[in-house]
């Protein structure tokens, strides 16, 4: 979908908010012209000497006139106003609603999350210029009709200067559209990669607080910014000329309007009064022309966020019901058959002939060496990844048929690198879950070795969490993510290095408890920790994407 096309859906959810900003821009349009024919009767009633009633009368007119423009123009604002407020509301349900569940790890590897939601702000773009063209552009374009046929009614020869103008418009744009739009884009590129290398000297700020690490930050930041300003001297090229041809334009029409009108007084073809109604018309159209043409640029920047949301609107995402019905398993067997990932750009297979068949209960320990395939098994047994081939069973049921948030809401799963979000405690262990009892939150608690912790905080479960737990220890955040697998008794747990930043006492408790008879779960675990494997019934070993060796064990 083309930028052009991306603007005119967006005009079309709000198809009869626009059609009441053009039906107040027609309204205003027309009380606007007939000013300067109010303004050329006052003159004639002027010229004759004399004050009457209907001079008092026109000018009341007038004046009612232009606060009935005012009137409408802010009628106009307001509907522009709840436009504005839609078109952000909407964005961010829609991004809210999508960043979850797009693909990174299958179709879009080589994107950074944070990246695309950055281009959010884009909205702020698309709210403001969406507003001002639809006012601007409205209102210029019919004044500039209404102007044309009232000038024409003067006098043949204004006709001329109606097509002069249409045509100026046509040619501007033709030959001005593609090439903004394309230096807009390359601008808005490396708008992104600035803001993004900014981002990441927040991220990384420790790292670059020695001299020579700080001036590699401001010598690449830089080479962004001398990128941007290439480009945008580039789209500026294209609206300095736009504005060029708009200076030539209003020097060639105002002179000619100027000697035409002032013939037609002459030669008695006009009158004074019709002359300086025509002037003051000509005025307004110019003006309405000028306010087309600076406004090209406001209408780029609309198109060109079009695009930039449109990138991460338009990739491919999980579809599906969203409903997390409770499971009618009391227990879950995984079974996969010949199974083979790769990701979407990668040459080489990352699984090869995986065939596994996990029983409930079962305590599994994935081992093997970096880059053998381990998390990878793990995320395309918990959904997270498809596989390129092959078939998963649920309980002897083909997973493509299984409604994948009603399994995903029966597994707990800690992936490497995982973290915490901005909110408090207790929201970052049951998301707000109002089916969570308080039973099952301190069960969870205590279990994951977190109660002398949170007794210690002065807000308890209340406390605020700072974006990726910052203010926590790397050994707290690990319980709370433990916490956060296990508040729902799921049937199985995923974990990639669950107890890797805890001291060795504090992970035997938590593996011990994980790895409980008692707990009637499954178990898919990697881990270098080499007590996962004392308490496993089953040790899987991988290499190269393929399984080696798998051995049951019994550590009742």
């Amino acid at each position: 979908m083309n930028p052009t096309k991306r603007f005119f859906m967006l005009l079309n959810m709000d198809r009869k908010d626009i059609y009441q900003i053009f039906f107040y821009a027609i309204f205003a349009g027309l009380v606007s012209l007939s000013l300067p024919l109010g303004v050329q009767a006052i003159i004639n009633f002027i010229q004759s000497g004399r004050v009457s009633v209907s001079w008092i009368v026109l000018v009341i007119f007038v004046v009612l006139g232009v606060a009935l423009v005012g009137f409408l123009a802010f009628m106009q604002l307001r509907i522009t106003e709840n436009l504005q407020q839609k078109i952000f509301v909407r964005s961010s349900f829609e991004f809210a609603y999508k960043l979850p569940k797009i693909k990174f790890e299958d179709k879009y590897t080589n994107i950074y999350p944070p990246e695309l939601a950055n281009r959010f702000f884009d909205t702020l773009t698309i709210q403001k210029g969406t507003s001002k063209i639809l006012l601007d552009f409205s209102s210029a374009l019919l004044q500039i009709g209404f102007g044309i046929i009232l000038l024409s009614l003067y006098h043949p020869f204004f006709i001329v200067f109606g097509l002069l103008l249409v045509g100026l418009l046509y040619l501007i744009f033709k030959y001005s559209y593609n090439p903004g739009i394309k230096t807009s884009l390359k601008e808005s590129k490396y708008k992104y990669e600035v803001a993004d290398w900014l981002q990441e000297i927040a991220r990384n700020k420790n790292s670059f607080r020695t001299a020579s690490n700080f001036d590699y930050a401001l010598t690449k930041n830089d080479l962004k910014v001398g990128n941007y300003l290439k480009y945008r001297e580039h789209h500026f090229a294209i609206i300095k000329r736009q504005f060029s041809q708009l200076i030539f334009f209003k020097i060639i029409i105002t002179a000619g309007l100027l000697f035409l009108g002032g013939y037609l007084v002459i030669t008695q073809q006009m009158n004074i009064g019709q002359f300086v109604a025509s002037e003051i018309v000509i005025l307004l159209v110019i003006n309405s022309v000028e306010k087309i043409i600076i406004g090209l640029e406001n209408f780029y920047d609309v198109l060109t966020s079009l695009e930039k949301i449109g990138q991460v609107t338009d990739m491919e995402y999980e579809t599906g019901s969203e409903a997390e019905a409770n499971s009618c398993y009391t227990n879950i067997s995984i079974e996969l058959e010949n199974v083979y990932m790769k990701f979407h750009e990668s040459a080489d297979n990352l699984l090869k002939e995986i065939s596994l068949h996990i029983s409930p209960a079962e305590k599994i320990i994935l081992t093997g060496k970096n880059g053998s395939g381990k998390s990878t098994l793990i995320r395309v047994l918990a959904g997270i990844l498809a596989p390129t081939s092959g078939s998963i069973f649920v309980n002897d049921d083909t997973f493509r048929k299984v409604n994948v948030s009603q399994y995903r809401s029966q597994i707990g799963i800690i992936r490497q690198g995982e973290t915490l979000f901005e909110g408090t405690l207790l929201e970052n262990i049951t998301f707000n879950d109002a089916t969570v009892t308080e039973e099952q939150i301190r069960w969870a608690i205590d279990s994951a070795q977190l109660t002398a912790y949170v007794r210690s905080l002065p807000n308890g479960l209340d406390t605020e969490i700072l974006p990726e737990g910052n203010q926590l220890s790397s050994s707290n955040t690990q319980k709370i993510l433990i916490a956060r697998s296990i508040i729902k008794m799921p049937r199985v747990l995923f974990y990639e290095e669950p107890t890797e930043r805890m001291d060795d006492e504090m992970a035997r408790q938590i593996i011990d408890f994980i790895c409980d008879p008692k707990q009637h779960w499954s178990v898919v675990v990697t881990s270098t920790n080499p007590y996962w494997k004392e308490k496993a019934t089953r040790i899987i070993t991988m290499e190269k994407g393929r399984i080696i060796n798998d051995k049951k064990i019994n550590n009742a």
